[in-house]
């Protein structure tokens, strides 16, 4: 076999990574030289290396995230020293993915809360975790269509068993009226089987009215503190950062 007849059976094996650096590597061993084995453990490195890549990316596109390259380094924590930074940084080691524990932050708005979930959901990946992150009113809207299509069950399938699900800008916007209810049913099926972490503008105090259901609200919070971590953010916004002193 010459070069392009190694690199065609090379992909018909599903080995693109080891195709699309064939003749680097040979002109490589060519010029050092290189043993044998030697140029075989760098394609399978190559291979191993392209794969992991994509697999990465192929998680990042499949968790939705609003904003994909929010990350903890491009945090910045002393906007609000007061922020529990051993909290941000243990649920970013994902100990808590691992034991199923949950996780609410808290706080007003441009405080960080989504950038911070989001940032630990780039180190879920990173660590091999599936991810699936939603803000509250799309999360309902598509299991609305869910319900629309006949998939209901297969939607609530999908969202119990996905190791992290992030639902983020709970209060943000108005609610359906089926709000409670759902919520409910995803907090439930995941409880003690998957984490959970929920941001929210609103205190705990005003869910029950912001949803209209008290019990349904009460039940929630019940699984969602169990074995929760609450992170509160706050009390600055980087929204008001640039506002006059004097101006409201």
């Amino acid at each position: 076999m010459n070069i392009p007849e190694l690199q065609r059976a090379l992909h018909q094996l599903r080995l693109g990574g080891m195709a699309a650096v064939l003749e680097t590597r040979l002109r490589q061993a060519h010029a050092e030289p290189m043993a044998p084995i030697d140029l075989i453990s760098c394609l399978i490195s190559d291979e191993l290396t392209r794969r992991g890549d994509r697999l990465l990316e192929r998680r990042r596109k499949q968790a939705g995230f609003r904003d994909s390259h929010r990350t903890l380094d491009s945090f910045d924590f002393t906007f609000n020293p007061k922020m529990n930074r051993s909290l941000v940084f243990d649920l970013a080691t994902c100990g808590f993915i691992a034991k199923r524990e949950d996780a609410l932050f808290l706080g007003p708005g441009g405080t960080g809360k989504s950038h911070l979930a989001q940032a630990i959901g780039q180190s879920a990946i990173l660590q091999g975790y599936r991810v699936f992150y939603r803000e509250t009113h799309v999360l309902l809207d598509e299991l609305a269509d869910a319900v629309a299509d006949g998939r209901r069950k297969q939607h609530i399938e999908s969202l119990a068993t996905v190791p992290l699900l992030i639902i983020d800008d709970f209060g943000m916007r108005k609610l359906p009226l089926t709000a409670a209810e759902d919520l409910l049913e995803i907090v439930m099926r995941r409880y003690e089987r998957a984490s959970t972490l929920l941001t929210s503008n609103r205190p705990v105090e005003d869910w029950g009215k912001l949803l209209g259901d008290t019990a349904a609200v009460s039940s929630m919070l019940d699984r969602l503190l169990h074995h929760g971590h609450v992170l509160k953010c706050g009390p600055r916004s980087w929204r008001t950062k640039a506002v006059p002193a004097g101006v409201s």
